[in-house]
């Protein structure tokens, strides 16, 4: 069966065949190899004419090509437990593709950063449609006023066209892909293990859904675990793979602060949702609007006038429509606040609602930019 460049499919079952006739199988095998990451897999393929020679080197050319002994004897010591063809079978029967650095299909968007992933391991299907995606990543601990800006960010961003990029941690990343989905676009999940094991596993449900609707996605073989050093080069994924990373919530010490440095790093745009200065989970987002790394942004227009000044037209956020009550609730609220500013306890009495349920919708209202807080909890109509 002949390899003519596009992603790869299930090989002839024939024992006796060799899948394909490129080196792919080689390309995996060296991907597996402990410790043999982007940088030294780009010495190999500079010093070798192809990744079977390099599997097949000796121990000092492997030296001269400028692996380092650590290195060197893991791969030494590797490639006497696997047979790369045999291995490549099994993964491709695991319903996993597989996309190398040196096919057409691998992502034109990563290909571009200083490290990208020789190999790619994927379920579900990349789309060039794709190559228009935005990173959303925030806090585990995401809060309802985290919960509405991503929902109503996304929902917009894909009305436009955009993939929507992510972790599929809990939290942010798991609204976002919902969000996603539930406005019918596509998403794509990055994952710091192999493809067939999903972390959290209470998102095994939700990968399933990314899958039919867009991609898993990881730089790691299959059957590899989530280990904590595997995250930070995952964010980098997430950030190479889009135009633009939008930070919706991120503590002072955050796994999103990551991928924002790596986003800026990689020379894309980076975002931030603005918020409240004495929450916890503003102090990053704030942080990086204050030293001007991330455009301040509260609709999705906000985005897209930066990254795609023409598909401004194309969304809802910040237009007429949106600056509209969209339910008995909000209109109440803003008729409420159209004599004068109130309280938050002002405004539940004179509703008869709870405040939980004010609050929520005051959020709503405030991201949609028709009302504000003043301070003490205080609120005006802001147009």
């Amino acid at each position: 069966m002949c390899y003519d460049g596009a992603m790869l499919g299930e090989p002839s079952d024939s024992s006796n065949q060799t899948p394909y006739a490129d080196d792919t199988a080689f390309w995996v095998a060296l991907s597996m190899v402990p410790g043999l990451g982007p940088v030294r897999f780009g010495r190999l393929l500079a010093a070798f004419s192809t990744a079977a020679a390099a599997w097949e080197a000796s121990s000092a050319d492997l030296r001269a090509a400028g692996l380092d002994a650590r290195t060197l004897q893991a791969l030494l010591a590797f490639r006497h437990t696997i047979h790369p063809e045999t291995k490549l079978r099994k993964i491709l029967r695991d319903d996993v593709t597989i996309i190398t650095l040196q096919n057409p299909s691998y992502p034109a968007l990563l290909r571009e950063i200083a490290t990208p992933p020789p190999v790619l391991y994927l379920r579900g299907e990349l789309h060039p449609s794709d190559d228009r995606a935005i990173a959303v990543v925030g806090t585990r601990n995401i809060t309802t006023y985290g919960r509405a800006a991503t929902e109503m960010i996304v929902s917009n961003l894909v009305a436009s066209g955009y993939t929507i990029v992510s972790g599929l941690a809990r939290g942010t990343d798991s609204v976002a892909h919902r969000s996603a989905l539930e406005s019918g676009g596509r998403t794509i999940a990055v994952l710091g293990s192999g493809v067939n094991i999903i972390y959290p596993a209470e998102n095994r449900s939700l990968a399933q859904a990314v899958q039919r609707s867009g991609a898993l996605l990881s730089e790691y073989p299959p059957d590899v675990k989530p280990e904590r050093d595997n995250f930070p080069a995952r964010n980098r994924l997430i950030a190479g793979l889009t135009l633009g990373t939008l930070v919706i919530e991120a503590g002072e010490v955050s796994g999103a602060l990551i991928t924002a440095r790596m986003a800026l790093e990689q020379n894309r745009e980076v975002f931030a949702v603005p918020g409240n200065i004495n929450a916890p989970m503003s102090i990053g987002t704030n942080t990086l609007i204050k030293q001007a790394s991330a455009k301040l942004v509260t609709c999705a227009a906000d985005i897209l006038e930066e990254i795609e000044p023409t598909a401004t037209q194309h969304v809802a956020q910040c237009s007429l429509a949106e600056l509209l009550p969209e339910n008995a609730l909000e209109e109440q609220i803003l008729t409420l606040l159209a004599a004068q500013p109130l309280h938050i306890d002002e405004l539940s009495r004179a509703s008869g609602l709870p405040i939980a349920e004010i609050s929520s919708t005051l959020t709503v209202l405030e991201l949609k930019g028709i009302v504000r807080s003043i301070g003490g909890m205080t609120y005006c109509r802001a147009r």
